[in-house]
């Protein structure tokens, strides 16, 4: 049996998925934690995801299965310094560690402004960027500054291990803040905003294209893999005027298109994808975190909070929630706080379970209003753990004017990984070709719960409130 093996380097943990070459048929899964994390600061030695990578491929690949190509998506943004030796420097810097925000504010003003910023790689930093990181690095770490001698995003790293080689793909490079999608090149003078003096040709990886094969693993050909995001739009076989609203521990909302975007208001990416088309992409910090956060706090499980917030009335009896627990990313508000508005004597364990729901769904539903301005689109389609909670996605629809479904991936980021594995693997010219034969991003329209508008104008009130004080 001929398979390919995708893998999926999150946050959270490190999932393979194991399909057979021609049809794409599931054969095999499995997943290995990393270690937590809580930002303002959120690190990782990069050794934890190779051990989980080692585990899950381990219960995941069949016994006497031939492996024809594997390939590895990871966490975007974040940042691995290795040193001459290729030796990790130190742990690496995720894409939700807010550390660095000074440092985005600075670089945005040493550039000349955000619009300049747009015009030369498609995004303005925030502090999940990796060149933000560098310049915290350069000034909070002089010495491990001094020791960086390559740097590498996370899916780059684990691909090393794979083959020995620097090399990364313009899906994940185009989320550094130091690459152009539209240009298809890193932009040098955007680094020397970091640091003028070093040599930032000799430091980054070489670019791949789209299908190389860019190196072998214990004879297995090995795909250039991408970013999470990139992967996941490979995983479900996204088309141009579909929006994809990703539900995980982040929420993310973006689409294919086919010309580069520039958002001089930074709340649109305009990151490439994986096949050599652009990926404009809205992300916010917080959204499954949320819900996780507040089952804990009413002492229930995730599944019963769901039942909890289908109990409750739309609008939540007036209470609100502002999701922004861990500060926030698209608004921009790093140092930003959760709120609760609207709390009477007669709350219910109900309301707030709708409220958090509903929270939620409202930063989600402000992520696709920002892409719809510069990506227009004519459907949606939710996917990620969160959109395993009916309530959440019934509530959405509801609330949003678009045609509104769930997509068949549980696994959507290992599954565009897979993708690419295919390809390298001969099981398909393209990666469109691929998604089309194993029946990739089939959706199921979703239901719309009672929804009143009265959810969207309390919420705008309070973000309206909260960026007044932290701006």
């Amino acid at each position: 049996m001929r398979v390919v093996v995708g893998v999926d380097s999150s946050t959270q943990s490190t999932k393979v998925e194991v399909r057979r070459l021609d049809d794409g048929a599931v054969v095999g899964r499995a997943s290995a934690a990393h270690p937590g994390t809580t930002p303002p600061r959120s690190e990782q030695p990069p050794e934890a995801w190779w051990d989980a990578f080692r585990q899950a491929w381990a219960a995941a690949v069949p016994d006497g299965a031939e492996v024809a190509g594997v390939s590895v998506a990871g966490q975007q943004h974040g940042m691995v310094v290795l040193d001459s030796d290729d030796r990790v420097v130190r742990p690496a810097k995720l894409w939700n560690d807010t550390e660095s925000a000074p440092d985005a504010a600075a670089l945005i003003e040493a550039l000349g402004g955000a619009p300049a910023w747009a015009a030369a790689v498609g995004s303005v930093p925030v502090a999940a960027f990796t060149v933000t990181k560098l310049a915290w690095l350069r000034r909070e770490e002089p010495e491990s500054y001094r020791r960086l001698h390559r740097v590498l995003l996370p899916h780059d790293w684990l691909t090393f291990r794979l083959t020995g080689q620097h090399v990364t793909d313009r899906g994940d490079a185009s989320g550094t803040g130091y690459f152009s999608a539209s240009e298809h090149a890193y932009r040098f003078d955007v680094l020397a905003a970091v640091d003028p003096a070093r040599d930032w040709a000799a430091v980054l990886p070489r670019v791949a294209s789209p299908s190389e094969v860019v190196g072998e693993w214990g004879g297995i050909p090995v795909a250039c893999g991408t970013g999470d995001n990139m992967a996941a739009a490979l995983g479900i076989g996204l088309e141009a005027g579909t929006a994809v609203v990703s539900i995980g521990t982040s929420g993310t909302a973006y689409t294919v298109a086919d010309a580069a975007t520039a958002d001089p208001t930074g709340a649109v990416a305009g990151f490439a994808d994986a096949s050599g088309r652009f990926l404009p992409l809205v992300c916010t910090l917080n959204a499954g975190k949320v819900l996780d956060a507040t089952a804990r706090l009413l002492g229930v499980p995730l599944g019963e909070l769901d039942a909890l917030a289908a109990e409750g009335s739309a609008g939540a009896g007036g209470l609100t929630m502002l999701p922004y627990l861990d500060g926030e990313r698209t608004p921009n508000l790093p140092n930003a706080t959760g709120w609760l508005s609207g709390m009477r004597s007669d709350v219910t364990r109900a309301d707030l379970a709708r409220a958090a729901v509903e929270g939620v769904v409202c930063s989600l539903l402000d992520a696709l209003d920002e892409l719809h301005r510069h990506a227009p689109v004519g459907r949606v389609v939710l996917t990620g753990g969160g959109a395993r909670s009916a309530t959440l996605c019934s509530v959405f629809a509801g609330l949003c004017d678009l045609p509104v479904g769930t997509v068949d991936a549980d696994e959507a980021v290992a599954t565009g990984a897979a993708v690419q594995a295919a390809v390298v693997a001969g099981g398909g010219t393209t990666h469109a070709e691929v998604a089309a034969r194993w029946g990739l991003g089939r959706s199921v329209a979703v239901a719309a719960s009672p929804s009143t508008s009265e959810v969207r104008r309390r919420y705008a009130d309070l973000r309206a409130i909260a960026a007044a004080r932290h701006e």
